[in-house]
């Protein structure tokens, strides 16, 4: 799977995960939100969530602290 994380409008950062199919530009074009803060590709292994890669067409990649941040959302979407 592929991830774009954004900036929401209160300066939280969402994670969108997408199938590799989509392009990062494509999924870029569908929200609203202004900031990306990375992008790249996520894979669930028996450590939890794994965060790697880069976005040429974003220009961004994966950070270390995006793997906590999917795990968080994921455990409680209202944060």
């Amino acid at each position: 799977m592929k991830y774009i994380m954004f900036e929401d409008f209160s300066g939280a950062p969402v994670p969108i995960i997408f199938p590799k199919r989509i392009d990062f530009a494509e999924m870029r074009e569908q929200i609203p939100y202004t900031k990306v803060l990375s992008a790249g590709y996520v894979q669930l292994s028996g450590a939890g969530f794994a965060c790697h890669g880069e976005s040429k067409s974003l220009a961004t990649a994966a950070r270390p602290e995006d793997s906590a941040i999917i795990t968080a959302k994921l455990a409680n979407p209202d944060l």
